[in-house]
Order: C-alpha cells, then sequence, then structure tokens
C-alpha cells in the first residue's frame, strides 16, 4: 500500500485542527481508500489549545505526527523542516489547517501523480479575497515568474504534491530561509498545474500580518533571481550616462548663453537628492543579499523542536546530526 504524506503547519488553530484531520482522513477512507495517509502537523510553538488537541489526536491515530517547535519559525521554515519527517511515496507539500487550499483536490492531485507526473502544482485561479489583496498578489507572482533565472509559474504555491525523488531533490537543498515553491520549481520534474479556487477562511483569524507578507515577497524576489543587482548595474549605467549627457549639453549651451541653462543651488540640491536616494536604494537592495549570506554562513538549525510525537526518535536523531553544521562535527571527531 503507498502512502501519502500531508504536512500542515499551524499556529494558533485551536478552532481548525480537528476539523482539517478529519476532512484529510475522510478523504482517505472514501476517495483514496487504497492509501495510506501520513498526517504531519507542525506546530509553531501555539498558545492556545491546538497542541493539546493534535495530541488528544495522535494518541488516537498513529498515523498522525505531531513536531511542536520551540518558537515561531514562520511558515516556510517550520514546513520544510516537517518535510524531513516525511516518508511517503508521494507529499502533498503544505495544507494549512484552515483549509484554503482544498483538500478535495488531493484525489485528484493522486491520480494525476499515479499518471506519471512528479510534481502536481495547484495554481490559485481565483481567490476568495479583498481585490486590494487579490491584485497585489497577481502582481508579485508575475514579478517573481518574470525576473527568476528559471520557470516559476504564476499563482502556484505550496498546495502541491510531489513525489519522493521530488522531495529528495528538495531537501537537498540547505538554506536558511526556504522558499519552497521556488525550491520546487528550480528542481524541474514533470509538471502538471490544476487550477483551483482558493477559499475565504472560515474560522479564526489570518496569522500573517502585512509586514510578514513583505517579508516572505522579499525572500522570493532575492531568493532566486539576480535581476535586482542587475537592475542596479544597468541603473547606475544609465544614470551615468545622463550625467554626462547633462554635463556636456549644460557647457555646449552655456558657451552659446541660452537664457534657461538650469543653473544655481536649485538645481544642485535636487541632483544631489535625486542621486542619494539611488544610491540607498542601491545600497538597500545589496543589503538583502549580504544579509541572506551571513545567515547562511552561521549555518544554525533550521527550527529548534521542542518535541515530537509519533516520530521514530531513531530518525529524528539522525535528522539532526545530518543538519549539524560541519565544522561542529569536525571538531567532535
Amino acid at each position: 500500500m503507498k502512502t501519502i504524506s500531508v504536512v500542515s503547519p499551524c499556529f494558533n488553530e485551536e478552532d481548525n485542527v480537528e476539523n482539517c484531520y478529519r476532512v484529510v482522513k475522510d478523504l482517505f477512507e472514501k476517495d483514496l481508500a487504497g492509501y495510506r495517509v501520513e498526517h504531519i502537523f507542525v506546530d509553531n510553538a501555539s498558545t492556545d489549545a491546538t497542541v493539546d488537541i493534535l495530541k488528544r489526536i495522535a494518541r488516537k491515530n498513529s498515523n498522525v505526527k505531531i513536531i511542536v517547535n520551540s518558537r515561531n519559525f514562520g511558515i516556510f521554515r517550520s514546513s520544510f523542516n516537517a518535510l524531513k519527517y516525511a516518508s511517503g511515496d508521494a507529499t502533498l507539500v503544505m495544507l494549512p489547517v484552515d483549509l484554503q487550499d482544498p483538500p478535495e483536490h488531493i484525489p485528484h492531485f493522486v491520480h494525476l501523480w499515479e499518471q506519471g507526473y512528479e510534481v502536481v502544482a495547484g495554481a490559485r485561479a481565483n481567490r476568495e479575497e479583498p481585490f486590494a489583496m487579490r491584485t497585489a498578489r497577481k502582481i508579485f507572482y508575475r514579478i517573481v515568474s518574470a525576473l527568476s533565472d528559471f520557470e516559476m509559474l504564476p499563482d502556484v504555491g505550496e498546495f502541491q504534491l510531489i513525489d519522493r525523488k521530488v522531495l529528495n531533490a528538495v531537501l537537498a537543498h540547505n538554506d536558511h530561509y526556504p522558499y519552497i515553491r521556488g525550491i520546487i520549481a528550480s528542481c524541474g520534474f514533470r509538471r502538471i498545474v490544476v487550477p483551483y479556487v482558493w477559499k475565504a477562511r472560515k474560522s479564526g483569524s489570518p496569522k500573517h500580518n502585512h509586514l510578514m507578507r513583505v517579508d516572505q515577497a522579499l525572500n522570493g524576489i532575492f531568493a532566486f533571481t539576480r535581476a535586482p543587482m542587475r537592475f542596479c548595474t544597468f541603473a547606475g549605467i544609465a544614470i551615468s550616462a545622463m550625467c554626462i549627457l547633462f554635463s556636456i549639453v549644460s557647457v555646449i549651451l552655456y558657451f552659446v548663453e541660452i537664457a534657461f541653462v538650469p543653473r544655481g543651488t536649485t538645481t544642485i540640491v535636487v541632483a544631489l537628492f535625486f542621486l542619494s536616494g539611488v544610491q540607498l536604494i542601491f545600497i538597500g537592495m545589496l543589503g538583502e543579499y549580504v544579509t541572506s549570506i551571513h545567515y547562511q554562513v552561521k549555518n544554525g538549525p533550521l527550527v529548534v523542536e521542542r518535541e515530537r510525537v509519533n516520530i521514530d526518535d531513531a530518525a529524528g536523531d539522525q535528522l539532526s546530526r545530518r543538519d549539524e553544521p560541519q565544522n561542529s562535527r569536525a571538531a567532535a571527531s
């Protein structure tokens, strides 16, 4: 019997975790009766009853696994860490417990996977959310898709079913802030896209504020494209060329005594502030890359786990040793 792993990140979702578990369980009992489901919940240090509810479920069903983080490490880091414990023949990369990504598509995903597709990617063709947010997301997805060094399809998130070989390729990436959808796209493999409607949340409140969304957006842009630094280079060349051209024209006009030649403090101040602003923008872009390199070089743990439930301790310890910094292992030996 083949196993399908499902990863569900959660944080303060006591109103949703049990419903998510039951919906997935019912799907596999009815539409996917020939498969075993391994449901991995990763909790980002919830302060409500989320973990207690999950532990109660796990006591009754050993196919439910729980990872509890020591603090909130964010949805991407915690989900990527949870993928390391997935043992299925195929893995649903992320099914948030609010079920805005509709789980009823899972049987269709599995059917396409059985047909030979190694990546079955869900694409949010429509979203049940305010127009402004929906438009902002579409613009962002298309910017990342246009700037990336490989094909990243717009509207494709982490609601994807990937084959075991794809998961192994994804886990080979050692990234301090994994942009999971980008990593999957960079791996290639045979892919099919399934459009769906991203549903509105039925209960509870969203755990992502606008600053967190901006942080994730910047990570997506700077992690998989050289476009920002290339933009700085070309913009610097263009501005320098315009300044030289302006200087030459100003000198020529001065000698022919044209009255409208720009002179004086105003011109200098405007030019100074303009160039200073451009330099600060470019330095900020460079700083994003330097910061990313800094965190990567530190090579600390992706997340720190407080406890695991229904997960083999030997397997967990093996994963921990594999993720240790190379210099630490060398010193120990």
